[in-house]
């Protein structure tokens, strides 16, 4: 089943790669990474020849997949990029916050129309043990400069009618919510109109050094470019084998419900339409769409063993019968809702949550990825970072050690699979003992290195 997202016609297809064409740039990906990227390099460069090549179709990958959410920060949220970059978080943050208005300004420039509500976000706490984490996130986040407002349990339900909520913590400035399927069409008709082009259907088998350019091969054309750009973020290692170490592929799986009627709608309040997520270990992300149903997403992140992304591991019977249950306990005032939607897909996730910056075959192909499930705002970011990569080197971002640093790498198979699995159940103890870590974590914790999506 495809995404709730990309169950409609789109107004624009783009026809397959048929014959051999030079290129300044190729891109492999017509997903946020790719799209911007090309958006990003037409801006600064208009007579730049840019074509980028999709396997599937625009927004086929996470994309067009994913929950929506539109949250400034770039280095999946306060508390992880002070843990990982104590140096430069507060660089960081006013990145995030000019990067989020940029985004905003080509939504206007370029027309795009993707449903954006910004709304904020909010957090929130069913488990006692999570209060004072989320008033203690609160009170880092003001210190900060970020506006942010804790709900004591009362205040919590008032605004959100779900019997299990103990405490709240809204960000109304944190982003907001968007159709993802939506914006990625919009920007390949943006990369289109500035003068880039696009084939869809179009897998890439190869991409080789060519003397001092690039091949990128598909089974019935070729691009011969002065540079490349790798945009397959979990879809990576089958291009790309030393990129492994760099992230997991981890499946995300996600409801969308019926529409609401009247008396449901009003059942649950949610008149902010926030975007909101738990405070678990491993949390549900849920928010409301244009037509008012439901998406309710996360808790599961399954690693299938040896990090195969395979279309068959979509849908997964079991996570959707859990997720349903929680959703059941969520919302007991909308027991019966139905879900026609529920999909998967791979993410992929960093050690540290935040992505990961390289280049292969002699500096020829520059890659991004590893957005852990915060790409719709970061991969905009990325796509500036590629750009100095390709026509600023001086700039003083490449400096950032965010750019710079590799996150610490994953074991190599079978360890790989042992650890994550091990990692996974740690977690859910962790929930399931107040909080507790344990000693597996403490150890993650004291190398810095993590599994999420």
């Amino acid at each position: 089943m495809v995404s709730f997202w990309l169950d409609r016609e789109q107004a624009v297809r783009y026809p397959a790669l048929d014959e051999t064409v030079d290129a300044d740039l190729a891109i492999i990906g017509a997903g946020y990474t790719g799209l911007w990227t090309a958006l990003e390099v037409l801006e600064r460069d208009p007579g730049c020849r840019v074509v980028v090549l999709e396997a599937e179709r625009v927004g086929y990958g996470a994309s067009g997949r994913n929950g929506g959410f539109l949250d400034p920060s770039l280095t999946h949220g306060l508390q992880n990029g002070i843990r990982h970059f104590p140096d430069e978080v507060t660089v960081l943050e006013e990145l995030g916050v000019d990067n989020y208005r940029r985004i905003r300004e080509r939504f206007a420039t370029y027309r795009i129309e993707c449903d954006f509500e910004p709304v904020g976000t909010m957090e929130v706490a069913t488990r006692s043990h999570e209060v004072d984490g989320l008033r203690e996130w609160g009170e880092l986040a003001a210190a900060h400069g970020q506006r942010v407002d804790f709900l004591d349990g009362d205040a919590a339900r008032e605004r959100l009618h779900s019997p299990v909520l103990l405490a709240g913590l809204r960000r109304p400035d944190a982003g907001g919510i968007l159709d993802p399927a939506k914006l990625a069409r919009g920007l390949a008709i943006a990369v289109w109109g500035a003068g880039g082009t696009i084939h869809e259907e179009s897998p890439v088998t190869e991409v080789r050094a060519d003397g001092a350019r690039v091949t990128v091969a598909t089974a019935t054309g070729r691009v011969r470019a002065d540079r490349a750009i790798l945009a397959t973020n979990a879809y990576s290692g089958a291009l790309a084998r030393r990129t492994r170490r760099r992230f997991v592929p981890v499946y995300d799986y996600v409801l969308v419900s019926e529409p609401l009627d009247d008396r449901r709608r009003e059942a649950i309040g949610w008149r902010g339409r926030e975007g909101v997520s738990d405070s678990g270990n491993r949390f549900h992300y849920f928010r409301l769409t244009a037509d008012d149903r439901i998406l309710w997403g996360g808790y599961d992140a399954v690693y299938f063993p040896g990090g195969r992304v395979d279309p068959a591991h979509d849908l997964r019977a079991a996570t959707f019968e859990t997720l349903e249950a929680n959703f059941a306990a969520m919302f007991p005032a909308l027991r019966g809702l139905s879900f026609p939607y529920r999909w998967g897909g791979p993410i992929a996730t960093t050690t540290r949550f935040t992505p990961t910056f390289g280049h292969l075959h002699g500096g020829r192909v520059l890659y991004a990825l590893g957005y852990t499930g915060l790409g719709v705002a970061t991969t905009s970011f990325a796509a500036r970072i590629l750009g100095d990569m390709l026509l600023d080197p001086g700039s003083e971002l490449l400096d950032l050690g965010y750019v710079r640093r590799a996150p610490f790498p994953f074991p190599p198979e079978p360890l790989r699979t042992l650890v994550v699995g091990a990692t996974s159940r740690a977690l859910a103890r962790s929930d399931e003992r107040a909080g507790r870590r344990g000693p597996w974590l403490n150890m993650l914790d004291r190398l810095g290195v993590g599994f999420d999506s």
